[in-house]
């Protein structure tokens, strides 16, 4: 007989939720982590990120005190290892209660690096532990650039950014790559006051893949605004240590170029950490990227009674995305017969300074579907709520089909994050515009802006 029913492999957001789950459905769990259980997201990413983006926002905040009726004597200045010990304690005090959650729901918790072996069992450090099923979620890390040697001081990535052990900010950064993380860290160290260099190869310096190009623009005129350097279809070259600093050397379109720098972020992206787990041994393929491959329907492998969710399959990066396969995968395992998640309606947030988030197609997407559209927008800067926080940098935009239903909704502005899910619900039910322009929304408040642009699309409105 099994040692357990299932057998989890990582305790990032994946493994973690779907050891709870399974626990919570009856079923015996054991769950292998090399390091600490949480992964990425909570000690090196999602979470650790959001406190110093949180900092940037209070000492932003703060530096307007005085436009609000506050007086503050004296300019504030950044405590950048105040704003680290914060960040740390949250990230204890959440990996604490983590922890204590899997104890009490009677998960076993097995330290080491774990593989699968021929026969589909988990070895861990010569133990091995067998399963009824396998959870594969080994999490990604952040990609490099050929000969641009991360050192993990003057040349690093979010990783290192996240858990800066330096008693000061760097003056001058360069961050290569304006995608999600890029952009977020852009948002921190300028609001900070560091100068701030973004650089990105693709057309559209700022979140040049996913949100509508609109929402994405707002981002990119603020961050201008409060003095990012943004170049787009950057190509850096070979980095020069000097006394001083780095030289980063890139052209664009409009030529070549220099900048110094005490710091250089590579945000890239990441990718998938499938070396040595043992898939070959176990028949569980994986493609050229390095992704585990998937159906998925039920999140199981090449291998039956094999699954694996999170970074390390070619869905997006996301750990709610990740919660939510392994809620797929658990189900499959309990004989089930789960509904598959929707990628292409996932809620997508950017935590910069203003928000962005978005759910569905974008309008470019829409219409290249095939889909005759209909869109609307709604400024925030005519927004009660907004102006009274001094936050009117923003737009709420629905993507409809014509006669039809919500096919996306993207918003840029103050916590677009939290009000993102009425137009995410608006997306996976297919609800009409005027349905959801009809429901009352609380006034004054920030979500009067997408009732406001649903009603739209009736052909009449209110204020806008």
């Amino acid at each position: 007989m099994p040692d357990y029913d299932l057998v989890v492999l990582g305790g990032g957001p994946g493994g973690y939720a779907a050891a709870l789950y399974a626990a919570s459905a009856g079923l015996t769990v054991a769950l292998v982590e090399k390091e600490k259980v949480g992964g990425t997201c909570l000690h090196r990413g999602c979470i650790p990120a959001k406190a110093l983006l949180h900092a940037a926002e209070v000492f932003r905040t703060v530096s307007h005190a005085a436009e609000h009726g506050v007086r503050v004597s004296g300019p504030p200045e950044p405590d950048w290892p105040a704003a680290n010990k914060r960040k740390a304690g949250i990230v204890n005090q959440l990996h604490k209660g983590l922890s204590g959650l899997l104890k009490r729901r009677k998960v076993t918790v097995v330290d080491g690096f774990g593989r699968l072996t021929a026969d589909g069992a988990v070895s861990v450090d010569g133990q091995v532990l067998q399963g009824r099923a396998v959870i594969l979620c080994t999490g990604s890390v952040p990609r490099s650039i050929p000969g641009m040697e991360v050192d993990g001081s003057s040349i690093v990535t979010s990783d290192h950014s996240t858990n800066s052990s330096d008693d000061r900010l760097p003056e001058r950064v360069a961050v290569i790559g304006g995608g999600v993380i890029g952009a977020e860290f852009a948002s921190v160290y300028t609001d900070l006051g560091v100068r701030t260099t973004l650089l990105e190869a693709l057309p559209h310096g700022v979140l040049p893949i996913g949100p509508d190009r609109d929402c994405a623009d707002v981002l990119a005129r603020s961050l201008t605004k409060r003095g990012t350097s943004i170049h787009a279809e950057a190509r850096v070259g070979s980095l020069e240590h000097t006394s001083n600093g780095i030289v980063v050397p890139y052209e664009t379109p409009r030529g070549s170029d220099k900048l110094e720098v005490d710091q250089v972020l590579v945000s890239i992206g990441r990718r998938p950490v499938t070396e040595g787990i043992g898939a070959e041994e176990a028949g569980v393929r994986v493609d050229e990227r390095g992704f585990v491959e998937v159906d998925t329907a039920t999140m199981q492998t090449s291998r039956p009674g094999v699954y694996a969710i999170g970074d390390c399959v070619g869905t997006p990066g996301l750990a709610h995305v990740a919660y939510a396969e392994a809620v797929v995968a658990v189900e499959h395992v309990l004989g089930e017969d789960p509904p598959p998640v929707d990628y292409a309606k996932v809620p997508w947030v950017v935590y910069t300074h203003p928000e962005v988030a978005w759910s569905g197609m974008s309008e470019a997407e829409a219409r290249s579907a095939g889909f005759e559209v209909e869109v609307h927008k709604h400024a925030m800067a005519g927004n009660g709520r907004a102006m009274i926080l001094g936050e009117t940098d923003g737009l709420v935009k629905v993507v409809a089909q014509r006669g039809g239903p919500v096919l996306g909704f993207h918003m840029v502005g103050p916590w677009a994050s939290e009000l993102l899910h009425e137009g995410y619900l608006a997306v996976n039910w297919e609800a009409l515009p005027d349905d959801v322009g009809r429901l009352v929304h609380a006034h004054p408040s920030l979500s009067e802006a997408i009732g406001e642009t649903m009603i739209t699309f009736s052909g009449r409105s209110l204020h806008g």
